[in-house]
């Protein structure tokens, strides 16, 4: 049965008919002849917003909505099952490995990511959907190279599945409706929600999201009519569905409890998303010279002031509404090299035990050998209970000015700095374009959010004229190409090999126009 204006144009694969169905992609044509007119309009807002901002424009909470903040009565909808014990949450790609580790890992929910961990290469975004399918059908397992076979545990023991579909700014070039470019937010959702979404009902549970890279509660709102529109055409109670908010932009910090208001009856929370955070001071504010200039990506911890702010406001105004508040990632994967290991750990531990004081119900890992010290900092603060959505945090009163204090963070620009952002970039850009999302670099897990702030810093760095302090070198492109040829040396294989990540990097990193995404260009370098 074919979809009346819709083409596949990805190359068939095995099985790829158990995903693409009939109903998926109706629902896919459905949704975008609806809501990809919003869509567009709303990415034009938001170029709109950041013309005003290089301007002289400036942040703030949003008078007009006012009302919701004032309006102590409304709550979202109580935690669905599955998702009220939420202490520790692991996050990766959909790959088959990745899927058997990620809900045998003891975590309470997985992050199955087709967003920041993933590539939008046509079989990930297929494959990834067959595997989450075979998981919820328990048809799914793993043999590694050593021989040795993963099978899932008990329904019982598996961790909560949430799917991260795409940000609203990605397109899906494989699959068009009327001779249009698909949202691959869409289509990540479709396929999910009416295959192995329905699947999760069945068996209790439901069909539970990550929204990413949201920039205003307009974008929620258009999430909520999404999923109403979907549920409907499915069949599906409204209400049933339920998505957690990344906060990880610096507008949606302005507008988190009427994000939370958009979604009310889907709502599951927000999550401190603190990588892209950075990403987006940095776009939002990086023709702003110093008051918005950021040291060396290691150097911004959680407790600099403007992120302390921002993840306090997140607590205070999730309990407010009866919302699971979610803190950052632990992105440490550990290491043969013991010395390295505690170190770490030792960071990692304070970094929960922080967040878990603070009142954050649970946390991010990126890797299973983090779970256990995970949940042992959040269960020393919860106990027995699931949740400390009952500490209000009335203590918090945040303004826009501690948001927007960036100033005041502690650190330098250094060379070392700067080597280490082209490194991660360049490295994570030949992986990318290669079908990996998620890639072990210097011991961390690396994303594209992470490959993000390394090609903003460098972009900031080069435009506003910025010496570097431990060598007195001003940062130039002649200087960031030099230091790419040198850091591709060090690496293993041919140099050759990164011809193509090494062209993208400076494409987003040195030009004179700052690209959004740098996903958008390696996606048009992508079959």
């Amino acid at each position: 049965m074919s979809v009346d204006g819709l083409t596949v144009a990805g190359r068939p694969g095995e099985r790829y008919d158990e995903v693409l169905t009939p109903v998926a992609l109706g629902l896919i044509a459905r949704l975008h002849r609806e809501l990809n007119g919003r869509r567009l309009e709303l990415l034009e807002a938001r170029a709109r917003r950041v013309a005003d901002l290089a301007a002289g424009g400036m942040l703030d909470f949003l008078p007009e909505t006012a009302h919701i903040r004032q309006d102590s009565l409304w709550q979202v909808a109580p935690p669905a099952r599955g998702l009220v014990d939420r202490r520790v949450e692991i996050t990766g790609p959909t790959d088959r490995k990745m899927t058997v580790n990620a809900l045998n890992s003891s975590a309470k929910v997985w992050l199955a990511d087709f967003e920041d961990a993933n590539t939008p290469r046509w079989e990930s975004v297929v494959e990834g959907q067959l595997n989450l399918l075979e998981a919820v059908d328990r048809r799914i397992d793993f043999t590694a190279e050593n021989g040795k076979t993963y099978a899932l545990k008990p329904d019982g023991e598996l961790a909560t599945v949430v799917v991260r579909p795409r940000g609203w700014h990605l397109p899906e070039k494989h699959i068009l409706v009327d001779g249009e470019a698909t949202c691959g937010s869409l289509v990540d959702f479709a396929l999910y929600l009416a295959t192995a979404g329905r699947r999760q009902i069945e068996k209790g549970l439901g069909p539970y999201f990550y929204l990413a890279k949201m920039e205003s509660h307009l974008e929620a709102r258009l999430w909520n009519d999404a999923f109403t529109l979907a549920q409907d055409f499915l069949g599906i109670p409204r209400g049933t569905i339920r998505a957690t908010v990344l906060i990880e932009t610096f507008p949606a910090a302005f507008e988190m409890e009427e994000i939370l208001y958009e979604l009310r009856e889907h709502s599951a929370g927000l999550n401190a998303g603190r990588w892209d955070y950075m990403f987006s001071v940095i776009k939002c504010f990086r023709t702003r010279g110093a008051e918005f200039l950021l040291p060396d990506r290691n150097a911004v911890t959680m407790t600099a002031p403007f992120m302390r702010a921002y993840t306090e406001l997140l607590v205070r105004s999730c309990h407010k509404r009866g919302a699971h508040a979610i803190g950052g990632m632990a992105a440490f994967i550990p290491s043969r090299d013991e010395a390295v290991n505690e170190t770490a750990f030792a960071k990692v531990r304070e970094d929960k035990t922080r967040e878990a004081a603070d009142g954050f119900d649970g946390s991010w890992v990126a890797h299973p050998g983090m779970v256990e010290l995970c949940t042992e900092v959040f269960t020393a603060v919860l106990g027995d209970r699931p949740n400390q959505i009952d500490k209000k945090r009335e203590d918090v009163q945040v303004t826009a000015a501690q948001l927007l204090d960036v100033a005041s963070t502690p650190g330098q620009v250094t060379e070392a700095g700067l080597r280490s952002n082209i490194s991660v970039g360049i490295q994570y850009l030949k992986a990318w374009l290669g079908g990996l999302g998620a890639v072990a670099i210097f011991n961390l897990m690396e994303d594209a959010a992470t490959a993000e702030i390394s090609r903003s810093q460098v972009w900031q760095w080069l435009h506003n004229d910025v010496t570097l302090a431990d060598t007195g070198h001003q940062v130039t492109r002649e200087l960031v190409e030099r230091i790419a040829e040198e850091e591709i040396a060090k690496l293993p294989g041919d140099p050759a090999e990164y011809a193509d990540a090494r062209a993208t990097f400076l494409e987003v990193a040195v030009a004179d126009h700052y690209a959004d995404f740098l996903t958008l260009p390696a996606y048009d370098r992508m079959p």
